[in-house]
């Protein structure tokens, strides 16, 4: 017989076996605080130290992280944002926001409010060394802390589990967690904790390219026809990620969350036979200054797009080329933690972002124009048809809050021949789902959702009358400009990632008007004042991210 044998001849000589790891990190060099030396010890086994680690070790590290998460930054970030203020080439809108950020940070750092009323998926990544022993349920207790985070504090719970393929029901505790855990090192069990918002999240692509796109021309047009198509939605400056290559689809994207995450900052950066990824320090720099150039900013035009690039390369398959573009917004949250002989640690982030504030506030953003909105609402119409796209506004008065859910319940009311609520027709629509109401406070931490989520319905719901004007952030798609133009509606962009500010300073009053049972998602009726956004399409059609190509 000709076929093989099952077992290939042992005597046939091969090299010795040299292993590369894929991603040969350095040194780490985070500035680490101790969370507690509890639940950690060293016991003799078979002849060696193992660190023996409890479960309330774990669930400890993980509550902690995900609240410290949520309501500090680290310092590298900060600074980011002060660079923006002290730039002569930023723009007053790049300025603007910078300045709106740094504020934002300064109240979540009170630990009442977080950064952003999209409290994200936890996910957890952990890395357990061959000397480290558990009681071998790492997930549920690593979940469980996070779960723990979410509930303690002013936290939203944004998961919700399908019931059936279409039914669905917040879990009500932000659980499931992401959580993965591998098989590395020695002596040391290492951890990163992310909370990722649904609009960073939903700006994760990876595009199946051909190896013809190899040329630097050809990668570099092509890259910078896909950064565009990231908008503005998932509230930039971004940190954005870059990987070329993987040896499958799924670790392309994996290493783009990673790499926005800066955890891969320690990789070399030059390649090698042996096929390690590296960093492209040189290409990272081209396509930041091509972010620069593209006008759009830090959200409403500018030079700001991006605080910084990562550009990963990666070996993979000769017939395939994945490329992955992924983004870490505003709100950036992620912390790295160890457990080691000495105890349990937790990367140490800025708890004074006040020092990062300028000493006395510029004027920034251009003239504000006052806008009541307890007038009816021709007459609200008719006071921003008076001023064109760009024109920076401030708000006081009512507004209806509702997103996805909500707009698929009122979409019900119409497809049965039912009217849009009087409510929907008399107030401005906010695109948004607060998180929970501290004590003593009129809000929780409530900041614009994606707007591009809600296209599809206002065509339908402005012929009803509804959704004249609508909050929220980020580009929309043309049927949104030409619905305007038609009905005479205006859609407003507030600033994505400044849900803490917006809650301390703007908001008075909320309640609940229908849908309780969908939790966040509910429609409300809010009290603001002095709330800021800019007129981004107005009723003549004019589309200010369509100057922006992106529109």
């Amino acid at each position: 017989m000709n076929a093989p044998t099952a077992f290939p001849d042992q005597s046939k000589p091969v090299p010795p076996y040299k292993h590369t790891p894929l991603f040969p990190l350095g040194k780490d060099e985070t500035p680490y605080k101790k969370i507690t030396a509890e639940g950690v010890r060293v016991e003799k086994v078979l002849g060696r130290d193992m660190l023996v680690v409890s479960r309330e070790a774990l669930r400890a590290l993980s509550e902690a992280a995900f609240g410290d998460i949520n309501h500090y930054l680290r310092p590298g970030h900060l600074k980011q944002l002060r660079a923006i203020l002290e730039d002569g080439e930023a723009s007053p809108n790049d300025k603007f926001v910078a300045l709106d950020f740094l504020k934002n940070a300064n109240i979540a750092a009170g630990g009442v409010l977080p950064m952003c009323q999209d409290t994200g998926t936890a996910i957890i990544m952990g890395k357990k060394g061959c000397n480290v022993i558990t009681d071998g349920d790492d997930e549920a207790a690593l979940s469980e802390g996070a779960r723990d985070a979410y509930l303690r504090r002013n936290l939203r719970y944004s998961q919700v589990a399908p019931l059936s393929m279409y039914e669905e029901k917040n879990t009500a505790n932000n659980m499931p967690a992401q959580c993965e855990i591998y098989a590395e090192g020695d002596d040391a069990y290492k951890f990163m904790f992310m909370a990722k918002g649904g609009g960073s999240a939903n700006k994760s692509f990876l595009f199946q390219a051909t190896p013809s796109v190899l040329t630097k021309d050809r990668l570099l047009a092509f890259l910078k026809e896909k950064i565009l198509t990231l908008g503005t939605a998932a509230c930039p400056p971004y940190h954005l990620a870059i990987v070329i290559g993987g040896t499958s689809a799924e670790l392309c994207m994996k290493t783009v969350k990673l790499a926005s995450a800066r955890y891969l900052d320690a990789l070399p950066t030059h390649g090698s036979p042996d096929g390690n990824a590296f960093r492209d320090v040189e290409m990272e720099q081209e396509i930041h200054k091509m972010t620069q150039s593209l006008g759009v900013g830090a959200q409403f035009g500018g030079k700001y797009f991006c605080h910084d690039v990562r550009v990963i390369r990666m070996p993979r398959h000769g017939a395939s080329l994945p490329i992955g573009l992924g983004v870490s917004c505003s709100a950036d949250r992620q912390v790295l933690g160890k457990i080691t002989k000495d105890g349990v640690y937790l990367e140490e982030l800025e708890h004074n972002p006040a020092q990062y504030l300028p000493q006395v506030e510029q004027s920034l953003g251009g003239e504000v124009v006052k806008i009541d909105l307890n007038q009816p609402m021709k007459d609200i119409l008719a006071t921003f048809s008076k001023f064109p796209i760009k024109t920076r506004v401030s708000m006081t008065g009512t507004m209806i809050v509702a997103r996805d859910s909500a707009h698929a319940k009122l979409r019900e009311r119409l497809e049965k021949g039912e009217p849009l609520p009087d409510y929907f027709k008399s107030h401005p629509v906010y695109y948004a789902g607060p998180a929970k109401t501290p004590e003593g406070y009129a809000s929780g931490a409530f900041g614009p959702t994606t707007a591009g989520r809600m296209d599809s319905f206002v065509d339908q719901f402005q012929a009803a009358g509804g959704s004249m004007v609508m909050v929220a952030k980020g580009n929309r798609a043309p049927a949104v400009r030409e619905a305007c133009k038609k009905y005479g509606g205006f859609y407003l962009g507030s600033i994505g990632g400044a849900a803490a500010n917006l809650a301390e300073h703007c908001i008075k009053k909320v309640e609940v008007l229908e849908y309780p049972e969908l939790g966040m998602e509910a429609i409300w009726r809010i009290e603001v004042v002095d709330f800021p956004a800019f007129i981004i399409i107005d009723d003549k059609g004019n589309d200010f991210f369509k100057e922006l190509n992106l529109g």
